[in-house]
């Protein structure tokens, strides 16, 4: 029953440790004493070295001494190359003979007292592997038959651990990454779970918030200032979490001046980013409109409920001006571009052509770094 307790705690140790790498030093001091050693690693290994991932019982000069110089003398570095995960690796089995003679023995395993090291491929590529092992002293003496069984009861925990810990570790890599990147923009991004949640806004996004003026946070949830923007928001957050359908629509903001956004689903196809973008469903891009890009009819239309022929008329009207070269473009009597551009002053509050280029030039929109 005292193992099977020490076993159960240790176990719980081994995965806490995968998700909190300052645990792994007390964790293999834990497995040392339960497999009847001195002193345990975790470390990455390749042709060319080693890289040191956890040690307990050695010390850092020793740590140093070895990856600096001894790696690659290592007589066991080929076979941990080669040999199968999960596979017990003993020194004294590998070199019952000569591994007293070698020069990684005599100036650095020996000053420390180690007589032998049994240890195991965790995880392995063509080139590559990480392994876990455990040192024993004089007075453990070499590696006997309960120290393997000992050891083959919490290999199979590492191996399930260690790659939980590199995923972890790379995926809050790149989630510092992204986050630096979204900062270094000026578009206002937000990053949206499935109810509107935010997971994450970038700098420009955090300003906007601050402002109050187009979108604001209420409950730690998304929403437009206006009424017609918020509801036009629900709908393409809607739209977006259930059928990954990607649109514009306008954020109508103070003084007229009308902001972009831009919605884009992150939940369709295979799963592989980031803590972010796992979480989010939708990237929601908002920013004042500017000039010198092309309009985004969508989020136009949209906006002000226009027929396909009434956008049509809208836009042309903007590239080529007068209603004798609308008509003439479109092929289209003059009359009827009129009646379509009354209907067009109707819906969005104006009444003169130039007003309408204005509207249009208000949606313009780039991304601006």
């Amino acid at each position: 029953m005292c193992e099977l307790w020490q076993l159960s705690e240790m176990v719980g140790d081994i995965y806490d440790a995968a998700l909190d790498p300052s645990r792994w030093p007390g964790v293999l001091d834990k497995t040392a004493q339960f497999v009847g050693g001195t002193a345990a690693w975790l470390l990455s290994k390749n042709a060319f070295g080693s890289t040191g991932i956890a040690a307990s019982g050695i010390s850092s000069e020793y740590q140093r001494l070895y990856f600096d110089q001894y790696t690659r003398l290592d007589p066991k570095r080929v076979c941990d190359l080669v040999t199968n995960a999960q596979e017990l690796i003993v020194a004294a089995d590998i070199m019952p003979y000569d591994i007293l003679e070698t020069r990684l023995y005599q100036q650095w395993a020996r000053p420390q007292g180690f007589v032998d090291f049994v240890a195991a491929i965790l995880d392995k590529s063509a080139t590559s592997a990480a392994i876990f092992g455990v040192f024993r002293h004089e007075c453990d003496g070499a590696t006997d038959d309960e120290a393997r069984r000992r050891m083959r009861l919490v290999v199979p925990h590492f191996r399930r651990a260690v790659p939980i810990a590199r995923s972890f570790d790379l995926r809050t890599t790149e989630t510092a990454s992204l986050v630096d990147m979204l900062d270094g923009l000026t578009l206002g991004i937000f990053l949206l779970d499935a109810n509107g949640g935010i997971v994450h806004t970038n700098s420009a996004g955090r300003t906007m918030l601050n402002a109050g003026d187009v979108l604001r946070a209420a409950g730690g949830r998304i929403a437009a200032t206006n009424v017609e923007g918020q509801r036009s928001l629900c709908e393409v957050l809607t739209a977006a979490s259930d059928v990954a359908v990607s649109s514009s629509i306008a954020l109508p903001g103070p003084e007229s001046m009308t902001h972009v956004a831009h919605v884009l689903p992150l939940k369709s196809g295979p799963q592989h980013g980031t803590q972010l973008t796992t979480l989010a469903v939708a990237a929601l891009f908002v920013q004042k409109a500017a000039l010198g890009a092309r309009p985004p009819p969508g989020a136009i239309a949209k906006h002000y409920k226009l027929t396909p022929t009434e956008l049509r008329v809208l836009l042309t009207t903007v590239e080529v001006g007068r209603v004798t070269e609308v008509a003439e473009a479109l092929g289209i009597a003059e009359s009827t571009v009129r009646t379509h551009l009354g209907r067009l002053y109707g819906k969005t509050g104006t009444n003169r052509q130039v007003d309408l280029v204005k509207l249009v030039a208000g949606f313009l929109t780039r991304l601006v770094c």
